[in-house]
């Protein structure tokens, strides 16, 4: 007996769904091939503090992507980052969020310090204070205070609800030394064997008021010797703090009447210094020489071998150089300095500014420069000379004969005569000798000038 098999007939549903299936499948494999794999490097959304620079991150992927990137840090705001990619068949979009918000802190800037002292049983007075912020910028009046005994709470917030706090300590303490100032200068100088008046200081307190009467003054000036002698100030307040000033006091000889002073500036210079050291030699005649760095070395011993005083001038007389700064002067004042002490062992503190210490032509290069340097020099141990007789030699007399006139025309017997001459000048040196021979026959003396000599000064001009 046979069994007859039955055939199994498949539906026309069945075959229509395992197409779309298998369409299905093989779009899905062609996307997993063909469509950009694209991924954002960071965060989808990015908050940054408005005002910063925005980097953006990009994207992780083998194709070339578009970007477009407007945003603007400058304005507060939710911007979007857009990234694209086309190509022959796809165009694919997507994006990121980019939050620019002021993220930043406002700050508070307190004038004085962040630990105030005020007088004992007194009240703290408010030092001031600044608040900024990066959007809002000043926001001062924003400020709340709260004051506690021992400190004092600032506190601000600006337009985006960012808080700044910060604190002031204070101190019930008198730490601050009264102020002290000397009436009058602070060099002085006076003659020998002339009386010495002191004029006194002006000292106040911040927490005591004045306090001069509680001054205590140590003066061991002695007029009756020359030297360098100091007033010393000193003044304490009520919590201890001290203070202390002092007035330097110089006991010089007078300059004497009837007498000339010759001195030479510029030099030394071969052909002129060593006529005019010749002719002071063969005169028996002592005189001062403002050197510079200019002539030979030998010249500079001679002045000091021959007994003549010596003294800086300048270096290089550039006033565009040495009246630039305070500084300047200086390290050209010491170049001369160095150049005589080398040479003769001699460390002269003796000094005569280019042009005097009344020149105006420093104010074109330096603004007060001579008051500086007339103060500092003297704070420094020079002392400097300018002269009451002008030779004309650098200026209206350019010949002997008119030196000579202008010169003797000048003398007194009532003064001392200080005359300011310069070495480098030809007919200076021929003058000399005639001079000299005239200031004898009426009667007149020489001397030198030197540190312990009372300086000649000329009003300071600028």
């Amino acid at each position: 007996m046979q069994r007859k098999i039955k055939k199994r007939r498949i539906s026309k549903g069945t075959i229509f769904l395992n197409v779309i299936f298998s369409f299905v499948f093989v779009f899905l494999f062609f996307l997993f091939l063909f469509v950009p794999k694209v991924y954002l490097k960071g965060d989808y959304i990015v908050n940054i503090n408005v005002g910063s620079v925005y980097h953006d991150k990009g994207v992780k992927t083998l194709k070339k992507i578009k970007t477009i990137n407007e945003v603007d840090t400058s304005k507060i705001g939710s911007y979007e980052v857009k990234y694209i990619y086309r190509d022959n068949l796809f165009k694919y979009n997507f994006s990121r969020i980019v939050n620019v918000k002021d993220l930043e802190k406002p700050k508070i800037v307190l004038e004085g310090e962040d630990v105030e002292y005020y007088c004992p049983n007194g009240k703290y007075q408010e030092k001031g204070f600044k608040a900024y912020d990066n959007v809002d910028l000043d926001i001062t009046d924003k400020v709340k205070i709260k004051h506690e005994k021992d400190n004092i709470t600032y506190e601000v917030e600006d337009s985006s609800g960012n808080r700044t706090k910060i604190i002031r300590k204070l101190r019930e303490e008198d730490v601050e030394a009264p102020s002290i100032s000397l009436n009058g200068d602070d060099n002085v100088f006076i003659s020998l064997n002339e009386s010495y008046n002191d004029t006194g200081v002006l000292v106040t307190d911040n927490c005591e008021g004045d306090l001069s009467s509680k001054v205590k003054v140590t003066n061991e000036v002695d007029t009756t010797k020359i030297g360098d002698y100091k007033v010393i100030y000193e003044v304490e307040d009520s919590s201890n703090n001290k203070s202390k000033i002092e007035r330097n006091i110089k006991v010089r000889e007078p300059l004497k009447a009837n007498t000339i002073y010759l001195t030479f500036d510029d030099g030394p210079r071969d052909g002129t210094t060593d006529k005019i050291l010749d002719i002071l030699k063969e005169k028996d005649v002592k005189a001062t020489f403002f050197v510079t760095n200019n002539g030979s070395d030998l010249l500079i011993k001679r002045i000091v071998t021959e007994g003549h005083s010596i003294g800086i001038h300048t270096a290089s007389h550039k006033y565009d150089i040495i009246y630039a700064s305070a500084e300047n002067y200086f390290n050209d004042l010491e170049l001369v300095q160095k150049r005589i002490y080398d040479n003769t062992g001699v460390a002269t503190k003796l000094i005569r500014f280019p042009g005097g210490s009344s020149n105006t032509i420093s104010k074109k290069y330096s603004e007060g420069i001579m008051s500086t340097l007339t103060r500092e020099t003297l704070d420094k141990g020079y002392q400097y000379y300018d002269w009451n007789i002008d030779s004309g030699d650098s200026s209206f007399a350019t010949n002997s004969h008119k030196l000579y006139n202008s010169v003797i025309n000048s003398l007194s017997h009532d003064k001392y005569n200080v005359i300011l001459m310069h070495d480098t000048k030809t007919y200076t040196r021929d003058a000399l000798s005639k001079i000299i021979d005239y200031a004898k026959s009426e009667g007149y003396s020489f001397d030198v000038l030197d540190i312990n000599k009372m300086p000649l000064r000329q009003k300071v001009n600028n």
